[in-house]
């Protein structure tokens, strides 16, 4: 199977596994994605997800199967229904209610790119390297798509990703700001993360993700909504166990 899904207590890892064609994309990759996805945000007990390669020596994704690509392109209905199916991953990823994070240690390039902007953070290794590359092919990158890119590297970063097309190496992603966190040891960085969060509230993490996204989403100021979201945190479980384990000093069991 070219995805799977694996289960590890609070932390749920959607594999890609097609090392042998550098884990590019396929038509059925794309529609099996969000049953997957649905399947880790649908578990209580899934506290965050990670998304990566089932290899660590494999690239993470290099983007759309251009054999298969090349030939349904030139069919509109195949076409629609690509555009579709890979928009739904964007969209769903990008608005998972949990953490998501995307481990990188090798090619990350056009939709694989696309999939890991989609997740909350990026860990990368020092063989990773990010390329967004329509302007090769005489392309255009989706709008919510490069949303997501100009929020992580902001406008001027994006237009020259965008206009060049050019692979980044590890470091220069990081100094932009599309890698969240570089590491020697990516996987092993990435499973502490995991780990850490998912220790806390779970509850704190998803209203928090759920502001932020407000927030880029050209929020500025409170709304009765979102000051809905501050007032109940105070009559939440989590709020009480939090509470409870400051006052007897102990770890809090969320």
């Amino acid at each position: 199977m070219t995805l799977r899904l694996e289960k590890n207590g609070k932390i749920a890892h959607l594999l890609i596994d097609r090392p042998e064609k550098r884990n590019a994309f396929t038509q059925d990759m794309w529609e099996l994605f969000p049953e997957l996805l649905a399947d880790a945000m649908a578990d209580d007990t899934v506290r965050v997800l990670t998304v990566n390669a089932s290899k660590k020596d494999s690239a993470f994704c290099a983007g759309a199967d251009i054999g298969e690509f090349s030939t349904g392109s030139t069919d509109p209905e195949w076409r629609a229904k690509n555009q579709a199916a890979i928009s739904k991953v964007q969209h769903e990823l990008a608005q998972a209610v949990k953490p998501t994070i995307a481990v990188v240690d090798g090619d990350c390039v056009g939709g694989g790119c696309g999939i890991a902007l989609a997740c909350d953070m990026r860990v990368a290794g020092p063989k990773a390297r990010f390329g967004i590359t329509p302007a090769k092919l005489g392309l255009v990158y989706p709008l919510h798509d490069t949303k997501l890119l100009v929020d992580a590297v902001g406008p001027s970063q994006a237009k020259r990703i965008l206009f060049t097309g050019q692979i980044l190496d590890a470091q220069e992603a990081s100094r932009i700001g599309l890698v969240t966190i570089l590491a020697d040891e990516p996987y092993e960085e990435a499973m502490a993360l995991a780990d850490t969060m998912a220790s806390v509230s779970s509850h704190s993490q998803q209203m928090s993700k759920s502001i932020v996204k407000r927030i880029l989403d050209g929020q500025a100021d409170d709304d009765a909504e979102s000051r809905a979201l501050f007032d109940s945190a105070f009559t939440s479980d989590d709020f009480k166990e939090g509470v409870s384990a400051f006052l007897e000093k102990r770890k809090p069991q969320f």
